[in-house]
């Protein structure tokens, strides 16, 4: 497109610290090679991972924009050389390794998904982080069966969110974990069999209780820390499990004569650093296996607030006070 503006304003990491050092400021429009497409950003997701960024613990990959947000939902505004998929004016959501907290932001067309219709923009841009994190760790890591049971933790994080859902759609029995009454019947409500508050119960004897001392087949876990060999404890003999984050930081005393006699498999993943075909290779998976769901109406991504762009420390804030049920999720929109 010939009319599209030369800058635009973006929310940049000012220095490594709280969320006041989100500040705004005016950057060039991204130049696009390749297959890369240009998505003018209606809405951009809010995840952990941007903390971590802001914070100055999550240094973007090489390459990629050095400002915060991996996802964003908006329209095509301007084609690479060798983008083929998208046409101008098609609405769009998309995983990114940076940039998203901007009115433009460039993607990989590979990792861009049409736009659910019975999505708002807003609820789209709260899809693909978690969506695409739990599909290759949940489904092809672990490889998640029907039948089997399963364990996420944070249940009402947007992973454990997205997580609960997509394994009660494909056949599993879901465990969950909690803060607080009120998050844990939310979890409920939203498919899980079981969810346990940690506050005030052992996750471990809930559960072992509850599947008659069988344990669960696959666990996704970002807490780590004394998770760690809790998880051991309560999954099933050659249970899976996936580690995506440690919030609670490393274990280094643990009981690997547990791992060896339950025959265990303990694994991990980080989703940003992966190659363009190992993204384009999920967001494939998703358009055939989960959008239908999406479409039917039988999985959608939890909302907990939006803020505009420029309440972008408001929305750290909101994240970082661990009251949030689901997405937060930014708005270009006044």
């Amino acid at each position: 497109m010939t009319d599209l503006p030369t800058t635009m304003t973006a929310i940049a990491i000012s220095e490594p610290g709280g969320p006041e050092v989100l500040k705004a400021e005016t950057r060039a429009l991204p130049q696009l090679s390749g297959s890369e497409i240009l998505i003018k950003v209606k809405a951009a997701g809010v995840n952990r991972p941007d903390v971590f960024q802001r914070q100055g613990a999550y240094p973007p990959p090489k390459g990629a924009s050095d400002l915060p947000g991996l996802e964003v939902a908006g329209e095509v505004v301007a084609l690479g050389p060798d983008a083929t998929r998208y046409k101008l004016g098609d609405a769009v959501c998309a995983l990114t390794p940076g940039g998203g907290y901007a009115e433009f932001c460039k993607v990989e067309e590979g990792h861009a998904l049409p736009k659910p219709l019975c999505l708002s923009f807003a609820e789209a841009a709260a899809v693909p982080e978690t969506f695409f994190t739990v599909w290759t760790n949940v489904f092809d890591l672990a490889g998640l069966k029907a039948g089997e049971t399963f364990l996420v933790h944070g249940g009402t994080s947007g992973i454990g969110t997205t997580a609960i859902q997509l394994a009660k759609a494909f056949g599993a029995r879901v465990f969950t974990t909690a803060g607080s009454v009120e998050k844990c019947a939310f979890c409920h409500a939203l498919g899980a069999d079981l969810a346990v508050n940690y506050r005030e119960k052992d996750f471990v004897e809930e559960i072992q209780a509850a599947t008659e001392t069988h344990g669960v087949d696959v666990i996704l876990d970002m807490v780590g820390g004394d998770y760690v060999s809790r998880n051991w404890k309560v999954a099933a003999i050659g249970g899976r499990i996936v580690q995506i984050a440690t919030l609670r930081g490393v274990s280094e005393k643990l009981n690997f004569s547990l791992l060896m006699s339950k025959r265990l498999t303990h694994t991990g993943s980080t989703l940003r650093p992966r190659d363009t075909a190992f993204k384009a290779a999920i967001a494939a998976a998703l358009e055939a296996k989960v959008w239908p769901l999406i479409e039917a109406g039988e999985v959608k991504p939890v909302m907990d607030s939006v803020y505009t762009l420029h309440e972008a420390a408001k929305a750290h804030a909101r994240m970082e006070s661990s009251g949030h049920i689901g997405k937060i999720v930014l708005t270009t929109d006044a």
